[in-house]
């Protein structure tokens, strides 16, 4: 049950965010997740401000698990997620965040897992 929210303050084209899409879909597997339960979300062309600058490119990807993963799980998926991001969408690495959350509690179809 991961779910991925990609919101960046650059406009993601319909090809992009297909790209990303089936990288993300592969890439989950690194946090012993299956693409059959992932959901995902594309944010564009926001108001953002890192480091007192919105001039430049940004993105914050936020992951959230049914779960836990290892420490080097998830070390391995943010170099995944900030490579596909600058490679996709042309934000340099170091203008990209990622967060995890580990979530205890995720309903579905009615009830909990």
């Amino acid at each position: 049950m991961p779910y991925i929210d990609t919101t960046t303050n650059v406009k993601i084209s319909k090809s992009s965010e297909e790209t990303i899409k089936s990288k993300f879909g592969e890439g989950i597997k690194i946090l012993g997740k299956s693409e059959s339960w992932l959901m995902l979300n594309f944010t564009d062309n926001q108001r953002m401000y890192f480091q007192s600058d919105n001039s430049k490119p940004m993105a914050m990807v936020e992951v959230k698990l049914f779960g836990k993963a290892q420490a080097s799980a998830y070390d391995r998926m943010t170099s995944f997620i900030t490579d596909t991001i600058s490679n996709e969408l042309n934000i340099p690495p170091n203008r990209v965040y990622v967060k995890y959350e580990e979530v205890s509690y995720w309903g579905w179809n009615g009830s909990n897992f």
